[in-house]
């Protein structure tokens, strides 16, 4: 396909491990850092024997790597697609039909109760585990509630202009009484100055700049062309879309002044803002925004194929017509898909069947302009000519080749150090704005207590305050009862991926980092277990989630941000009754159930010991409805009679070894690895060992864990670095990242595609 062709850029990778490690099995009680990975040792456990039969891997017919005649080795992308799809068949096929069938789906209630039956169908098969929601921590804080853009999906969530930040902490009576304002007022549009007047009243006085800390940089400043939060968090701050939620969750004209859409819901007709301009990083006049700025976009990000294309090709999310078309390399000319210019300040999208959901979607990355004339300028070109690699190509490498349209422009970005946004002179809404700059100071996480620290000296507007933090705000007058309030929790899904079928054994970046401990055989028999759904729920059931939050977040709030699904189980409800077939039965659910309700009805009628919905709480968060050590010692029992029939014997002499993947440069992320190491090893009888590898640099965990493009570069056997968060409001925005062939983002986290 074009979005895979795209960007093989003569890709070649040396597995040094095989060759290196020798048959060197891993101490099961050690940490293994990522210095000493390198060791030409050869030494083994004495009180090991050696394991009586050979594991047969089921795919090893396969041959994905091929030498090249300097000696590296690369991949074969043909026989690796053909790899994972059987491998995605025999995993998530079942998962995948009942998507299929939620798509289809006649009525937006139905699709949401088959996306719910679905979900069950994804869990069930433990290719994961959700760890955390984010939120719901301890937090004090300078900025007040619901001041922000506020969106439950997409982008504008991490806008800042809208800001209220104020010179003296916030005491959490105020917090809670601004909060109650925002439910008395959303809607109304007057939220903000009601709550800033409340403030103001109290004796707070207001800054114009939002300071805080961050910890990963950007890759790249194109925001068509990435799919990582870390990129487009950056970028947001300097481009308005078509629309914007504000702060009171209701979407506002931005940049289209007003829109309308065809009575079949396939044309959407959008008329844009004049008089808005593009400048460059110096403030300097570009171009005039036009409507031509979303169609260059559009043909970009496609282009592009930075991960998100697969949600307007009508795989995942809406189908703009031909959009699939052009990515697949069945058109080339662009004009033919369903983004059109009519004149300077008319935008049409044409889509191949209604979307429910369609405006929900252009609050996120991929419906923001690009002035065609600037990204030119740079370089950049358009359909086969694209080539980010070309030497004259400068689009988007530093903040210094984009242009700008909205409330701000980067003014300086030093990696790991500071980011800085100044207000642009040019923005056509002033008056949108409560704050005038932006800093963002790098913090790589080895102090615990700077941020609290820089927090009470004024430098920092907002901290996350652990258990530990804490007992020192206390000690020093900032009471949990007056200063430390407890965050929403948001609808961030961070989960714990399992390499079903590993065959990354160092970083893709460089093979002399985080090099596996792991001999042949035993890669092997992890590889060949992690396949198994009774061993994946074994591991599943075996961790003490609350425990792991522990580190993070403290005792107290440890079981709070525990999640128990992928979609939130109050994401949506259903608008009307839905008769729905679970597992032979015509269950009937009624207008008003939650999603959540839906799922754990099915995870219930296949017998699957996970409870994802508490009807008491109507959530899906807040308690642990995984960890059960009878259930995982069940589960790894049928687990050891079905893989020992494929040659892997399982017991206390010779147990799986999985490696877990941290950073070793921050103390918390390493406690959470040793608490999951902890839990898994002691409820099932050390028959799996968790060997934690600690990165020494923080950089090089995320090269094995995040940075990754495919399966084959997945340096791990469980990773928790990373999450996804929706980009509009559909389960289909979480569901559809494990779909197959390269269209489900999350897929490749799980070792395949």
């Amino acid at each position: 396909m074009k979005r895979l062709l795209a960007m093989i850029l003569a890709v070649a990778m040396v597995l040094s491990c095989f060759s290196a490690c020798g048959d060197t099995a891993t101490n099961d009680s050690s940490t293994t850092n990522a210095a000493d990975s390198n060791d030409d040792a050869t030494a083994t456990d004495d009180t090991a024997t050696e394991n009586p039969t050979e594991p047969v891997d089921p795919y090893a017919d396969y041959e994905i790597w091929v030498e090249n005649e300097d000696g590296t080795v690369s991949i074969d992308f043909e026989e690796y697609t053909a790899l994972s799809a059987a491998i995605y068949s025999d995993v998530l096929g079942e998962y995948y039909d009942y998507y299929q069938a939620a798509s289809e789906a006649e009525s937006v209630s139905e699709k949401y109760a088959l996306y719910a039956i679905a979900e069950a169908k994804l869990l069930e098969e433990c290719v994961f585990v959700s760890t955390t929601y984010d939120g719901g921590g301890q937090a004090m804080s300078r900025v007040m509630a619901r001041s922000g853009d506020y969106a439950l999906w997409g982008s504008d969530s991490d806008r800042m202009h809208n800001y209220v930040v104020t010179n003296e902490i916030i005491s959490v009576a105020d917090r809670t009484y601004v909060k109650e304002l925002w439910e008395e007022l959303r809607g109304t549009g007057t939220y903000l100055e009601t709550a800033k007047a409340y403030l103001a009243e109290q004796g707070y006085t207001f800054d114009d700049e939002y300071v805080n800390s961050y910890t990963g940089d950007a890759e790249t400043f194109d925001i068509l062309a990435t799919s990582q939060a870390t990129d487009s968090e950056k970028v947001i701050q300097c481009i308005d879309g078509l629309v914007e939620y504000d702060s009171e969750g209701v979407l506002q004209p931005a940049l289209a002044e007003s829109w309308e859409v065809s009575d079949d819901g396939l044309t959407w007709t959008f008329h844009i803002r004049e008089g808005v301009t593009w400048v460059d990083s110096q403030g300097r006049y570009v171009a005039d925004v036009t409507a031509d700025d979303w169609v260059a976009a559009m043909q970009h990000m496609l282009d592009a194929a930075g991960g998100l294309e697969y949600l307007v090709d009508g795989e995942v999310g809406l189908s703009i017509t031909d959009a699939y078309e052009y990515l697949t390399g069945e058109i080339t000319d662009f004009s033919e898909v369903g983004v059109t210019a009519v004149d300077d300040y008319t935008l049409v999208y044409t889509l191949d069947e209604p979307c429910s959901y369609f405006e929900t979607m252009l609050g996120y990355s991929i419906f923001l302009p690009m002035s065609r004339s600037y990204y030119t300028s740079q370089g950049g070109k358009f359909g086969d000519e694209y080539d980010p690699s070309a030497a004259d190509y400068y689009y988007g490498t530093t903040f210094e080749n984009i242009a700008y349209c909205g409330p701000f422009i980067i003014t300086q970005y030093t990696n790991e150090n500071t980011i800085k946004w100044e207000y642009n002179e040019s923005y056509w809404n002033p008056d949108n704005m409560q704050i005038h700059s932006i800093t963002w100071l790098y913090n790589d996480g080895s102090d615990v207590t700077k941020q609290y620290n820089d927090f009470i000296s004024g430098l920092f507007d907002s901290v996350s305050i652990s258990t530990s933090i804490a007992a020192i705000a206390e000690a020093d007058g900032y009471s949990t009862d007056n200063y430390i309030y407890r965050a929403d929790l948001g609808t961030i899904s961070y989960l714990a991926f399992y390499n079903i079928y590993r065959t990354a054994f160092a970083n893709f970046n460089d093979s002399t980092t985080l090099v596996s401990s792991l001999s042949e055989e035993e890669a092997t028999r992890t590889n060949v277990a992690m396949l198994n759904v009774h061993f994946r729920r074994a591991i599943t059931y075996a961790v003490d989630r609350i425990s792991y939050n522990a580190q993070f977040y403290g005792d107290e709030i440890a079981a709070v941000r525990v999640s128990n699904s992928y979609v939130p189980g109050d994401f949506v409800v259903l608008d009307e009754e839905v008769t729905v077939d679970i597992n032979g039965t015509a269950t009937t659910f009624p207008a008003g159930t939650y999603y959540g309700e839906i799922l754990q009805a099915q995870l219930d009628a296949d017998g699957v010991a996970i409870k994802s919905w508490d009807p008491e709480t109507n959530s899906s968060a807040g308690y642990d409805g995984y960890y059960n050590v009878d259930n995982a010692v069940a589960e790894l029992e049928i687990a050891i009679e079905e893989l020992a029939a494929e040659g892997v014997v399982i017991d206390e002499d010779n147990p799986i070894h999985i490696e877990f993947v941290t950073t070793g440069a921050v103390e918390t992320y390493v406690n959470g690895a040793n608490a999951w190491k902890q839990s898994v090893e002691s409820a099932l009888g050390g028959k799996v060992i968790i060997d934690i590898v600690a990165a020494d640099a923080t950089s090089d965990w995320y090269y094995a864990c995040y940075y990754f493009s495919y399966g084959y570069e997945a340096n791990f056997n469980i990773n928790t670095l990373s999450g996804w968060g929706p980009d509009y409001g559909d389960p289909s925005t979480y569901l559809g990242t494990f779909l197959d062939s390269y269209s489900g983002y999350m897929v490749k986290s799980i070792g395949i595609y």
